[in-house]
């Protein structure tokens, strides 16, 4: 369903604001979004953002889309996502401009609409931190507030000792369909300060199952006396020659043990065996305990995403 649509002016620009997209619509905005990740090195619009694209209408989930007049009609020139799902936080979005059609706008003009969508209340991922996202933020009005490090480390040398497992707890791969319940459930445990990570649902578990990526042999599961309480879930990028700490969770009451470091080195060591030459991770600049332990695994910050908020 369209809830609004804006003309701009002399410029012909309309932007179109849908809870639901058709097919054709979604497959349009995914095609921008590559066509500009191959101009700025990485998508502009993350995973969940991309999966969020697929599938029919998503609550609490709005798209913006931005058009100009064009020989026969109109082209799709931007897109964003407005993400209203959070009980406390303000609502998240992401954007994205066509390379060719930058300069003119269009990507204040996006934005200044996510502002009015939200009531106000707006976070905005940066994803890459470059000079002309945080251009657009200050012209919004926003300002910092989080940064998401993307680190990497070559697995070529990997050279880890044996990971040791705290008392009672041995580890296994995960069986899609049997063990959804309770890893959607030590998920939201481990990532109940994450507003993205710890809500995940099973509808977003199934989407990511659905992809071409998902191999259940790269998702290990640790277990105590029959009971779930940390894993790691890991994810290949065959085209970049990528492995990823995709997601390593531990629950509170199991933390501190070294479960996590040993969940680590086991995910690294099979992506290591895959051949994969290079293994990257996200983690909050913050989460200062976190970064030192990947620091003291080899990885380096190979870039940042930046997310900013209004004051209001």
């Amino acid at each position: 369903m369209t809830d609004a649509a804006q003309e701009t002016g002399r410029t012909g620009r309309r932007i179109q604001v849908a809870d639901e997209l058709t097919p054709e619509e979604a497959a349009a905005a995914l095609r921008l979004i590559e066509r500009a990740a191959r101009t700025d090195g990485q998508p502009a619009v993350s995973e969940q953002g991309r999966l969020q694209l697929r599938g029919g209408g998503r609550q609490g989930v709005r798209h913006l889309l931005v058009y100009v007049p064009a020989e026969d009609g109109e082209e799709l020139v931007g897109y964003g996502q407005l993400e209203d799902t959070d009980p406390v936080e303000a609502p998240a979005a992401e954007l994205v401009v066509h390379p060719g059609h930058r300069g003119r706008g269009h990507g204040r003009a996006l934005g200044t609409e996510l502002l009015t969508q939200s009531g106000r209340r707006l976070r905005v991922w940066a994803h890459g931190g470059h000079p002309a996202a945080r251009h657009l933020a200050q012209t919004l009005g926003l300002t910092l507030f989080r940064e998401l490090r993307q680190m990497r480390r070559g697995l070529a040398d990997l050279t880890l000792p044996e990971p040791v497992l705290p008392p009672g707890v041995t580890v296994r791969t995960f069986r899609p369909g049997a063990d959804d319940a309770a890893w959607l459930e030590v998920n939201a445990e481990s990532f109940a300060h994450h507003p993205e990570q710890g809500a995940l649902t099973q509808r977003d578990l199934d989407d990511r199952k659905a992809e071409t990526w998902f191999d259940p042999e790269g998702f290990f599961l640790a277990e105590r006396e029959g009971r779930l309480i940390g894993f790691h879930w890991t994810k290949t990028h065959a085209e970049e020659g990528l492995g990823e700490v995709y997601v390593l969770g531990v629950r509170p009451g199991a933390q501190g043990g070294g479960l996590g470091k040993a969940l680590t080195t086991i995910g690294l060591r099979h992506l290591a065996a895959q051949g994969l030459p290079t293994a990257m991770l996200y983690v909050d600049a913050d989460n200062t305990p976190a970064v030192t332990v990947y620091e003291r695994l080899g990885f380096v910050t190979h870039e940042k995403d930046l997310m900013y908020r209004s004051e209001t």
